[in-house]
């Protein structure tokens, strides 16, 4: 009760003096049944409500308002008593201002105040008060009554207050809506980004930014409007930046507008050149230009993405020509009313000269920029020594901040391409012994795979030859092959470091043969070859090349020890290559029959079909010029089994060929029906038309009509009407009127049987939708 007793104390000055005498005049004869009720239920309030009741219906206004006031003053407690009382006199005061009668309205305050010493707990008193206050100009006394109202009652009816006090608060304006709403956030956080809004109307930016940093502080904030910690960053950011100039940054405030901003760029990666700019803006505005420049420098040189630099780069250099224009403006000024300074255009100058170096600067700052977004990128630091041009000691130092900063095994691009221009570029400058220290220390660089590490090697080795070092390039080559004499390092394995795979590396090895091969002799290109075979690293194109070199000395059987060599190395399809080399080279230099036949047994027993053709061919070859016909025919008819599909109407052709000029025609016979059972109906088409081609030149009609009747039960005549053409040109000339009609029933029932095979009648329609 004490903030209703309080509120009374304070209005006792506005309340009336109690009268002496009882108004007795105002009880008529016709209240008297209504007075002996009231008389004998004092505590009851129906007597007095009925009282009431009668006089608003038939009494004055002096009895209205004697009757009322009685009721509350016996029955205090009595919420609907000193409801209707109050309404009553609000009411009564409807048409009457506070200027014109202001005792009136002090008389209704003082009511209140009577009422609420009982009454405190009832919300709907304290709301009926607080709205017949906000029709008076007392925001003093209003604003005294909205917190004694907030005093008295619990938390949990303090909403239907505040509406009332937020309205009060729009209305008075000012410091008091200021400190209304400030009281306001403390119960509802939610509601902060309306006081932000209130701060900004009134004016008050410095505790607009106070407020976006305890909302922005709170993890448990959640806007109203749907903004994110971004979007409230930014709001706060825009603010700071368009109202430099109002915002108090004293060390009392807290409000350091530079600090908060960097606190953001820290919070806000992807955003970083937006803030920077921001930052930067912000001195412009306090009219801090240099410390504006130092901020656009830092954003520049410490930006992550390209898309941050090009922001602030972009405001940078808007900020120098925006500054440049108005110092050519106030310089065409001056010098036209003929006071140039001699300062002013030094100035400029020097201002003109900055941008310049700015633009100048670019390319390296997006350099810069795409490396610290990942140093190991090889061929950003490439692009960075080509933008040094001919200055050579930035060159060198860029190399050696790549060879730092780069990890062999995280490198991004080819680190060996690094390390190679690296000791080329002080090979051009003729400085050997250098390019040989860089060579010296790439070899022992742990690079991702043994041929970037053979690479230098091989670079180093060109090096010395490019010098006409000849003996050095061998001897770095013969180095780098070391190895032991059984070697068990496997190439492919990871763990182990490329320097100790080195010796495995086809390439490597390759380079040190052709080397030897060119500066030493036979002997010592001879041992190497035989290092390379005994550690199982060679390739076919060692093999072929080893072969050639003994070849061209005429050591022939050595040359062919090689083909065996490598042919026990490598398996089909690789090693069909070197049969057909060896094999070729063999029939060349007439070797023995029987071991050339074995020869190609050994080729063609794991012979894939694909590859099998050219094996038989040049083996029925070799059986006619230097061996039996009748052996050259078993191989073409094993050739027939053994190649591939696509390839059997060739060796088919070649067969029939070869056996119509060593044995006759007649003899190609079983040639022809073996192939038109094994062959595809195209093919087997084609091959029964030659077929009966052949018996016509025999003489053989009977049996040419058989091949034709044969070969009709795969020709449709729709598809293939030149079959049929043939046919029937072949019984015009040689057939009678019985054997052209019995042609005629071959060529209906062959139609008919196509016109019911589904299978046909279903490609046939797929055939026909495709060229739709």
């Amino acid at each position: 009760m004490e903030p209703a007793a309080g509120l009374v104390s304070r209005s006792k000055l506005l309340r009336p003096a109690a009268s002496t005498t009882p108004d007795t005049y105002l009880i008529s004869d016709e209240d008297t049944v209504y007075e002996q009720d009231i008389l004998r239920d004092p505590s009851s309030i129906k007597p007095w409500l009925s009282y009431i009741d009668f006089k608003l219906q038939y009494g004055s206004v002096l009895e209205q308002a004697y009757v009322l006031e009685r009721a509350c003053t016996q029955l205090p407690r009595s919420y609907k008593l000193w409801k209707m009382y109050l309404e009553y006199r609000i009411k009564h005061l409807g048409k009457l201002s506070f200027t014109s009668d202001p005792a009136e309205f002090h008389k209704v305050n003082a009511l209140f105040a009577s009422a609420l010493i009982l009454l405190n707990k009832m919300p709907r008193i304290w709301e009926l008060f607080l709205s017949f206050l906000m029709c008076q100009p007392v925001v003093t006394f209003a604003r005294r009554v909205f917190d004694s109202a907030l005093r008295a009652l619990p938390v949990s009816q303090h909403h239907r207050i505040w509406a009332l006090y937020l309205k009060f608060a729009k209305a008075a304006s000012g410091k008091t809506a200021i400190s209304i709403w400030r009281r306001y956030v403390q119960v509802h956080p939610e509601e902060s980004e309306r006081y932000i809004e209130i701060l900004i109307n009134a004016k008050h930016f410095t505790d607009a930014v106070k407020a976006y940093i305890d909302i922005l502080n709170n993890p448990r904030f959640k806007s109203k409007e749907g903004k994110s910690v971004y979007q409230l960053w930014m709001d706060m950011v825009d603010l700071m930046v368009t109202r430099a100039r109002d915002i108090d940054t004293s060390p009392d405030t807290g409000v350091d507008v530079a600090k908060i901003i960097k606190s953001g760029i820290d919070r806000f990666a992807d955003q970083r050149g937006k803030l920077w700019a921001s930052l930067a803006t912000y001195w412009v505005v306090r009219g801090s230009f240099e410390r504006s420049r130092d901020v656009f420098e830092e954003a520049i040189t410490n930006a992550m993405t390209v898309r941050d630099f090009t922001l602030a780069f972009d405001s940078y250099a808007e900020f120098e020509e925006s500054i440049i224009g108005k110092l050519l403006d106030k310089a065409s000024t001056g010098s036209a009313k003929g006071t140039a300074a001699e300062a002013a255009d030094f100035d400029l100058d020097i201002r003109m000269k900055r941008f310049e170096q700015l633009m100048d600067r670019r390319p390296f700052l997006i350099n810069d920029v795409l490396l610290r977004q990942d140093p190991n990128n090889v061929a950003e630091w490439e692009k960075r020594v080509g933008l040094w041009g001919n200055n050579k000691e930035e060159i060198v130092n860029t190399y050696t901040d790549a060879i730092v900063a780069i990890h062999p095994k995280r490198a991004v691009g080819k680190l060996v391409d690094l390390w190679l221009n690296y000791a080329k570029f002080y090979e051009a400058g003729e400085d050997l012994e250098t390019a040989r220290t860089i060579f010296d220390k790439a070899v022992k660089v742990p690079f991702k795979t043994v041929d970037e590490l053979a690479h230098v090697w091989c670079e180093w080795a060109s090096m010395e030859l490019r010098s006409n070092f000849f003996d050095k390039a061998v001897q770095l080559l013969a180095k780098a092959t070391e190895a032991p004499k059984r070697s068990t390092v496997d190439y492919n394995d990871d763990t182990l470091t490329p320097q100790k795979r080195l010796h495995k590396s086809s390439r490597l090895w390759s380079a040190y043969v052709d080397l030897v091969e060119s500066t030493k002799g036979l002997a010592d290109t001879c041992q190497v070859y035989a290092r390379i075979f005994q550690l199982k690293i060679a390739t076919p194109h060692n093999v072929v090349n080893y072969a050639k070199l003994l070849e061209e000395h005429s050591f022939f059987d050595k040359s062919f020890r090689v083909y065996e060599q490598g042919l026990r190395l490598f398996k089909y399809p690789v090693a069909f290559e070197i049969w057909n080399l060896y094999l070729s080279k063999a029939v060349e230099q007439k070797m023995d029959l029987e071991r050339l036949r074995d020869l190609f047994e050994q080729a063609l027993d794991d012979c894939p079909p694909k590859l099998a053709k050219t094996l038989y061919m040049l083996y029925a070859q070799v059986e006619e010029t230097r061996g039996l016909a009748r052996h050259a025919m078993r191989i073409w008819d094993r050739a027939t089994q053994r190649v591939a599909e696509e390839d059997r109407m060739e060796i088919y052709e070649a067969y029939i060929t070869k056996s119509a000029s060593n044995f006759g025609l007649v003899s190609t016979r079983q040639i022809y029906e073996q192939a038109i059972h094994d062959l595809p109906e195209n093919q087997a088409r084609d091959m029964a038309l030659r077929f009966a081609q052949m018996e016509r030149c025999l003489g053989e009609v009977d049996r040419a009509r058989s091949i034709y009747g044969f070969a009709s039960q795969f020709c449709d005549p729709r598809t293939t009407p030149q079959f049929w053409s043939k046919f029937e040109a072949f019984e015009v000339k040689h057939g009678n009127e019985d054997t052209y009609k019995e042609m005629l029933r071959i060529k209906r029932s062959v139609q008919a049987k196509y016109n019911t095979d589904v299978k046909f009648v279903a490609s046939q329609a797929v055939t026909r939708a495709k060229d739709a």
